[in-house]
C-alpha cells in the first residue's frame, strides 16, 4: 500500500446527511476485487464523515468489509441511536439545561444543549474497534487518520491525527495537528454540532464540530502527505435564493438549517477555490523555482449529491420520534420541504437508505472519473 500514500479521502460533516458518503463510497467498491485494502491509505473526516472515516480507518485491510460494517450501522439506524428523542427524553433534558443555567459556573457538572446525544457515545464505542488503527498502520494498509474538532478555548481547528511514525505534528494560524491514540471522545467532539449537541472536553479544551473554525478542510490531509484527495461532501445543489419573500421573515429553523449549511460547505469551497490558484501559480513557475518552493500541486476530485436533500426528509418526517416532532413544531417548523435542518437531524433507517442509494447512483454515475482519479 505504500506506492498510494500520496491519495487520500475527505469526508465533510453534515449529520444524517454522512448516509450519502457511504452511497458513494460504497459504489467504489464495486470497483476493487474483493479483500483488498482501502484505495486511500489517508482518510481525513469531521463531523459525521468524521465516524465514516474511522469505520474505513479500522477495516483499512479490507475496503469491502469496512463498507458493510459502516452499511449495516446506516441501514438499521434510529434517532434514537443517536440522541434521546422521545417526548420524555427531549424535555427532561431541556429542563435540566434550564435550570442548570441558574446554578453557579462552578457547580454546572454537565453541558447544555439542545438534545442529549449520550446515545451516540454508546453506539460509538460499540461498534468502533480503535485497537485495530494501529494494526493497519503497522501493516501498512493506513498511513494515517485525521478527525478534525474545534477548540472553544482557543478557537482553533484541532486535526487528531494517528499515523505512521514519520508524520509530524503541526501548528499553523488557528490550525494544529496533535498527534494521538484516537478514541471516542474524539469522535464526540467532532460530531457536537452546535447548541444542537454538548461540547466534549478533552486535554483542557472544549470542543466542538470539526467544521466549526475550520478554515482550510484540505490542510489535515495534506499535512499528512496527500497529493490526490478525494472529497465526498453533503452540499445541495443550487436552488433558488432563499428568504425572497419579504412579506414573512424567515424562521428559527430556516435560519439555523442556513448556518448549518454555510458551516459543513462554504469553507470547504473556498479552500478548494484556493488551491486551484496555488496549482495554476505553480504551472507559471520554472522547473527551478518549483524545487525552491514550498509548494506543491494538489489534485482534488469533489462529489457533491446530485439533488437536493431537503425534499427527501421531508417526506421521512413522519417517522422521527414524536419529541424532536414535537420540538422541532415549538420552535416554527411549518414547511417542512424548506428546512434544511432536518436533513441533518432525520436517523431513521428509511431516509439513511434513500440518502446512500443517491450516493451510490452519483458513484456510478462518475465512475470513470473516479477510477481515473484513484487509478483503480
Amino acid at each position: 500500500m505504500h506506492e498510494r500514500n500520496q491519495y487520500a479521502l475527505l469526508l465533510s460533516g453534515g449529520g444524517a446527511r454522512a448516509a450519502y458518503q457511504l452511497g458513494v463510497l460504497k459504489s467504489i467498491s464495486t470497483f476493487l476485487p474483493r479483500n483488498r485494502g482501502i484505495p486511500f491509505p489517508i482518510v481525513c473526516g469531521s463531523s459525521a464523515g468524521a465516524i465514516n472515516a474511522t469505520g474505513l480507518a479500522c477495516y483499512a485491510s479490507c475496503y469491502h468489509l469496512g463498507i458493510r460494517k459502516l452499511e449495516h450501522v446506516w441501514k438499521n439506524f434510529t434517532t434514537r441511536q443517536v440522541y434521546g428523542s422521545g417526548i420524555r427524553d427531549v424535555y427532561s433534558h431541556l429542563a435540566k439545561s434550564y435550570f442548570q443555567s441558574f446554578q453557579s459556573a462552578l457547580n454546572q457538572k454537565h453541558p447544555s444543549s439542545l438534545l442529549n446525544n449520550e446515545p451516540l457515545r454508546k453506539l460509538i464505542r460499540k461498534k468502533l474497534d480503535f485497537k485495530r488503527i494501529d494494526n493497519n498502520v503497522a501493516n501498512g494498509y493506513l498511513r494515517a487518520i485525521s478527525i478534525s474538532a474545534s477548540s472553544y478555548s482557543t478557537h482553533d481547528s484541532i486535526s487528531y491525527f494517528q499515523g505512521h511514525q514519520t508524520i509530524q505534528p503541526w501548528h499553523r494560524q488557528q490550525r494544529r495537528g496533535i498527534k494521538t491514540a484516537l478514541h471516542s471522545e474524539h469522535l464526540m467532539a467532532s460530531s457536537a454540532i452546535p447548541l444542537v449537541f454538548p461540547p466534549v472536553k478533552l486535554d483542557g479544551e472544549f470542543l466542538g464540530d470539526g467544521s466549526v473554525h475550520q478554515l482550510s478542510p484540505l490542510s489535515p490531509p495534506i499535512h499528512l502527505g496527500a497529493e490526490k484527495i478525494l472529497v465526498i461532501g453533503v452540499e445541495q445543489p443550487e436552488r433558488a435564493p432563499r428568504f425572497t419573500d419579504v412579506i414573512h421573515y424567515p424562521g428559527g429553523l430556516e435560519i439555523a438549517g442556513h448556518l448549518l449549511d454555510t458551516i459543513f460547505a462554504d469553507t470547504l469551497r473556498s479552500d478548494l477555490e484556493r488551491m486551484q490558484r496555488i496549482n495554476q501559480t505553480i504551472a507559471q513557475l520554472t522547473p527551478a523555482q518549483r524545487q525552491q518552493s514550498k509548494l506543491k500541486n494538489i489534485d482534488c476530485l469533489m462529489i457533491n449529491p446530485s439533488i437536493t436533500f431537503n425534499e427527501i426528509a421531508a417526506r421521512h418526517f413522519h417517522q422521527m420520534p414524536s419529541g424532536i416532532k414535537s420540538l422541532l413544531r415549538i420552535m416554527g417548523l411549518h414547511n417542512k420541504e424548506d428546512s434544511s435542518l432536518l436533513s441533518y437531524l432525520i436517523f431513521e433507517r428509511e431516509y439513511c437508505k434513500e440518502l446512500i442509494e443517491l450516493g451510490f447512483n452519483d458513484g456510478l454515475t462518475r465512475a470513470e472519473e473516479i477510477r481515473s482519479f484513484l487509478a483503480i
